[in-house]
């Protein structure tokens, strides 16, 4: 194995005393390994990021512009690298791989142009006497250094979509990647240094989650963009509650299936929606409800569907499911679906783990109360349960503690308008699964999938403080 990669410190190449191993989920065997920061690193980090920011925040829409294109051309150049560590730090399936890449480089496209869209308003105060004579303006300020902390299941595009709104912006930034998955990471600070943004603006450092804990807390951070799981999210917002945050956390997303639905079309969006990264997405297809009169029909559709999704190994073109991310992290998901069976559910399609190689899984007869329905299970697996009445399904969708996207496949207008206002979700997705996202949309949730939203001009919004101008006439 090649030395370990270092980490970046305003702008600078680090090595430290300590490393960390990365591991090829498919195989269980280390890829590569990479340093991790101590707590000086962090310390000059922060500093670094507060510094940067008296630069970043001088820079005029155009040049931000310039910076991000160069960025997202200098992704495109390095594809096939960034599909091979996807591959390999992940265990993401080739095909995957190279449409996250291909994701990220429009992210960063999107951010670019949304880095001169950054607007005010003009507002008469002559509506009240005391007003008279004068004008209010309004602008849009950087709100200072960003402390990103990515997930592992989509390392590249979700630091592109945390750190290309934070340069549109004009904030310095830290970015924390996932322990699993931190090269991509790494190789992402290289170009952004490359593309032209202010060094010392620039941190990237793997680090023990005692130390991010502390640069949460640190009054030099003004912005945390987390995602990840609700529990640690909702636990750094408790530590640092006077700091600007945006949270997108898990889900167990549902989706419904009326009896007006295409069923093939469904079921084939649907076993995607399931399996796709192993199903290890936060709008991951878990829960299914479906109308009754078509219940038996779907269920064989979905089972044919599931069995023509190749499984194995992620070098392959044409996998789409490939392993976990780790072992345990199949053991544990494995657990859920033993303890349901015992509960009372039925295996309609599934079998045995092998090592982080989970096999598609459909359940039925299972429970609210069960943990593969009221908790992110973050596997292949999907609960189906019949349903009569629409209201009946939403109600069904809506028990949850959970609210980032759900997705409806019916023809009928009245039920999409009742889903669209009854809905408990950040978003409602109709003839399509609730993993629906293209990266120009605003994404969040509600309830304990997060706060605040992303996409670019969102996160953007986020990422800013409106100042106002008042202005005299003194004539």
């Amino acid at each position: 194995m090649t030395s370990p990669l270092e980490f970046i410190v305003g702008g600078d190449l680090r090595k430290s005393d300590e490393t960390q191993d990365v591991i090829y989920p498919y195989t269980n065997r280390p890829y590569r390994a990479v340093f991790l920061a101590d707590e000086k690193d962090a310390e000059d980090a922060l500093e670094c990021s507060a510094q940067g920011f008296l630069r970043t925040k001088k820079l005029s829409g155009y040049q931000k512009k310039e910076i991000l294109d160069k960025l997202a051309g200098l992704i495109e150049q390095n594809q096939k690298e960034f599909v091979e560590i996807l591959i390999k730090e992940g265990g993401k399936v080739r095909d995957l791989a190279t449409a996250e890449v291909s994701r990220a480089v429009e992210t960063l496209k999107i951010s670019a142009e949304e880095s001169v869209r950054l607007g005010g308003s003009l507002i008469p105060l002559d509506r009240t006497k005391a007003g008279e004579g004068h004008i209010g303006i309004t602008r849009r300020f950087p709100v200072g250094p960003v402390l990103a902390i990515t997930p592992f299941n989509y390392p590249l595009n979700l630091a592109c979509h945390k750190i290309g709104p934070a340069i549109a912006a004009g904030n310095s930034f830290i970015l924390k990647p996932a322990s699993k998955t931190p090269i991509s990471a790494l190789l992402f600070g290289k170009l952004i240094i490359e593309a032209g943004y202010p060094k010392d603006a620039v941190n990237v450092i793997p680090c023990k989650t005692s130390i991010a804990e502390k640069m949460v807390s640190d009054e030099r951070i003004r912005f945390l963009s987390f995602t990840g799981s609700p529990d640690v999210g909702w636990y750094l917002k408790s530590i640092a509650p006077k700091k600007k945050v945006a949270l997108e956390l898990g889900g167990n997303a549902a989706v419904i299936v009326h009896n007006d639905a295409d069923i093939e079309i469904a079921s084939r969006k649907i076993a995607v929606g399931a399996l796709a990264n192993a199903g290890q997405v936060c709008i991951s297809v878990q829960r299914i409800f479906v109308q009754n009169d078509i219940y038996k029909k779907f269920i064989d559709a979905l089972k044919s569907s599931m069995e023509r999704i190749e499984f194995g190994d992620p070098e392959e073109s044409g996998v789409i499911l490939g392993p976990m991310i780790s072992e345990d992290a199949a053991s544990f998901a494995y657990e859920k679906v033993d303890e349901s069976v015992f509960m009372g559910a039925n295996i309609t399609m599934g079998g045995s783990i092998s090592g982080a190689r989970f096999p598609p899984t459909i359940l039925e007869k299972t429970t609210p109360e069960m943990s593969v329905n009221s908790t992110e299970i973050f596997a292949p697996v999907v609960s189906v349960r019949g349903y009569d009445e629409f209201e009946e399904a939403l109600k069904y969708a809506n028990e949850s503690k959970y609210g980032l996207q759900t997705g409806i496949f019916t023809r009928d207008i009245g039920r999409v308008i009742k889903a669209f206002e009854n809905a408990e979700t950040g978003g409602v997705i109709i003839n399509e699964i609730p993993s629906f996202r293209v990266d120009c949309m605003p994404y969040g949730g509600i309830k304990m999938s997060g706060t605040g939203r992303e996409g670019p001009r969102y996160a953007i919004m986020e990422m800013t403080e409106e100042k106002l101008l008042v202005l005299n006439n003194l004539q």
